[in-house]
């Protein structure tokens, strides 16, 4: 941002001094997510990020609880520093696909057209669509001998 830019935010967390809370524990989170070295530092700057969140007196409780409930999964990111994204966009793909392909009988067809989509996507997501690519006709390849 440039300084009017910077400024002018200051002078609105002034105004609203809670939006001005929940601007920076969004980026504290962030910090944490970009800058843990491992899992033990991330769990630690969590619980004080929780803490601090607390302590604003804003309701971040369904937040918390979410964290918590999920807290395993979240730590295991800062093992290896991978998300499920990549996955999770594949899915919301082919339930898109499912969606615009009502009245297909043939698996066949529906599989075409997941692959289309997919190799679409490659243009936007680069080479880890290769992997993507793999991975569905291997999912083909397995219902193929189960229907006919």
């Amino acid at each position: 941002m440039n300084p009017e830019q910077v400024q002018a935010l200051e002078d609105l967390f002034e105004k609203v001094p809670r939006l001005g809370a929940i601007y920076n524990l969004r980026w504290e989170a962030t910090k944490i997510f970009d800058s843990a070295p491992n899992r033990a530092e991330a769990s630690r700057l969590l619980e004080d990020w929780i803490a601090q969140a607390r302590e604003t007196e804003l309701d971040w409780e369904p937040i918390i609880t979410t964290l918590k409930n999920n807290r395993e999964g979240i730590l295991a990111y800062f093992e290896e520093r991978k998300s499920s994204g990549p996955v999770e966009g594949l899915n919301t793909k082919i339930r898109v696909v499912l969606r615009r392909s009502y009245g297909i009988q043939s698996l066949t067809t529906l599989w075409t057209r997941v692959l289309l989509d997919v190799n679409w996507a490659a243009k936007k997501l680069g080479p880890t669509i290769a992997e993507i690519r793999s991975f569905v006709n291997q999912i083909q390849k397995h219902f193929s001998r189960c229907y006919t």
